[in-house]
């Protein structure tokens, strides 16, 4: 296995697929991206024998050196949202330049890719970092993401707020969302680095093995702690206006706004096992994850 770089390796999600990776092979084929590397966790990398490289999706030259000799890249989509286009394009022009041979990019599931559409803003910057992706000529593997699962305590609260609120309070309609844990996802990608010639220029949805809306969550959250925890589907002006109110900062009133309003138009109720598939397994349950964030 010649080697692989693993960007965002201090965030949740490359973390995990580098301990998943490290247990299909040698730490000698696996290098990490950073920005710091006197955090703790590179120092860890370092330590352990990984290979540890400075670079910034915003700095081309730091990204032509931490992607040389590199084989594959793990490529984390950016969470700079007003600049994640350009970082994006930093990213894959720098990977073509330095001759990778194959990128495997994390992206999103949806079913409307309209500019009117709640979503619109993140799906686009994924659909065109896909297009220039294919348009490279890099062989590739597109991820696309379902939901995590910790998006759920970040929109709704912990235990502490529930039970203060008694209530999870989010326009999302009915919507159903196909949550999946970060660590489903991580050792899904790490089986897939570990032999990407098996997933070469494939597009393959990750999503979770049960479906599930906001309303059987507060249910499910209820039984856990042993208090009701009803749910209200406001609407998207009375939810914007009480979240002003409580004094949220705009951007998350905005993020929380978007989300909710792709997961009551049915963005993320979808259908593919693709994820099971590479498992071996089905996901970890929503019931399970619910018990260990919220008992």
């Amino acid at each position: 296995m010649k080697k692989t770089l693993i960007t965002g390796a201090t965030g949740g999600l490359g973390s995990n697929v580098v301990n998943f990776l490290k247990e299909k092979t040698g730490v000698e084929n696996i290098a990490v991206l950073v920005r710091d590397e006197n955090s703790a966790l590179s120092k860890q990398y370092a330590n352990e024998g990984i290979e540890v490289r400075i670079g910034d999706y915003n700095n081309l030259e730091s990204l032509e050196n931490a992607f040389t000799g590199i084989q594959t890249l793990y490529f984390v989509s950016g969470s700079d949202v007003k600049n994640r286009l350009q970082q994006h394009k930093n990213v894959i022009d720098t990977a073509k330049k330095s001759g990778i041979n194959h990128i495997l990019y994390t992206s999103t599931v949806r079913k409307n890719e309209s500019d009117s559409a709640p979503l619109a803003s993140v799906v686009g910057s994924h659909k065109q970092t896909e297009d220039w992706i294919k348009a490279s000529e890099i062989t590739y593997t597109i991820l696309r993401h379902n939901l995590y699962a910790e998006v759920i305590n970040m929109f709704i609260g912990d235990k502490d707020q529930l039970l203060q609120t008694k209530a999870v309070y989010l326009p999302t309609g009915n919507g159903l969302t196909a949550f999946v844990p970060r660590k489903d996802f991580a050792e899904a990608e790490a089986t897939i680095l570990s032999n990407p010639t098996n997933y070469q220029n494939n597009t393959l949805e990750f999503n979770g093995s049960e479906k599930i809306s906001f309303s059987e969550i507060a249910k499910k959250i209820s039984e856990i702690v042993k208090e009701p925890i009803a749910y209200i589907s406001p609407e998207i002006t009375e939810f914007e206006a009480k979240m002003n109110e409580i004094g949220l900062p705009k951007p998350i009133i905005e993020l929380l706004s978007t989300f909710s309003l792709g997961i009551a138009d049915e963005e993320f109720d979808q259908e593919s096992n693709d994820l099971e598939t590479v498992l071996g397994r089905r996901t970890i349950s929503i019931s399970e994850y619910l018990k260990s964030t919220y008992k």
